[in-house]
């Protein structure tokens, strides 16, 4: 009988420590978001570096989200210097949200920026960090939407290259 009850407690304490367990691709829920904007530091001026700034919002340039993906790209925002910035539409992804803008100039991309992006483990931010400045390069590069996914970062990619597309779109470039 000892034997019994000790086997029936042992099992049911298993059940309940294997249905508690997190992983690490579980998220908390929060809409942590990191926004990359290009360093203003003479040390990585040419380096193609960028820096981040963490914030805590469902999107880093203040715009709202609703349920799936927000509406195509904005309209373009003139700066001083002449060019044009256009946001893309948020690709929800498995992994969370990805937006991109765009700066142009004379009809060419001058400057990609990875508006909101998938941080909510070290692992995210580990892949991001990695692969958005090759996704970022491959735009500057191509001047389209045409490009590879980076391997190991295929998901963040796909939502990259669909919000940056939408950004295209809105620049009515190809």
């Amino acid at each position: 009988m000892r034997r019994i009850t000790l086997w029936l407690l042992s099992t049911v304490a298993a059940v309940v420590l294997l249905f508690s367990y997190r992983t690490s691709t579980m998220g908390s829920g929060g809409g942590d978001t990191v926004a990359v904007t290009p360093a203003n530091n003479a040390a990585s001026a040419g380096s193609g570096s960028t820096a981040q700034q963490q914030t805590k919002s469902g999107t880093a340039n203040g715009g709202a989200t609703s349920g799936g993906t927000t509406s195509g790209g904005t309209n373009g925002t003139t700066t001083t210097s002449g060019s044009k910035t256009y946001d893309g539409s948020v690709a929800q992804t498995r992994w969370g949200p990805v937006q991109v803008r765009i700066t142009v100039a004379n009809g060419e991309i001058t400057d990609v920026e990875a508006v909101e992006y998938p941080t909510e483990n070290h692992r995210d931010q580990e892949i991001n960090q990695y692969a958005l400045p090759i996704l970022h390069d491959s735009v500057i590069s191509q001047q389209s939407a045409n490009i590879d996914t980076v391997s190991g970062a295929t998901v963040t990619s796909e939502g990259y290259i669909q919000s940056l597309q939408a950004a295209l779109d809105a620049a009515h470039l190809s």
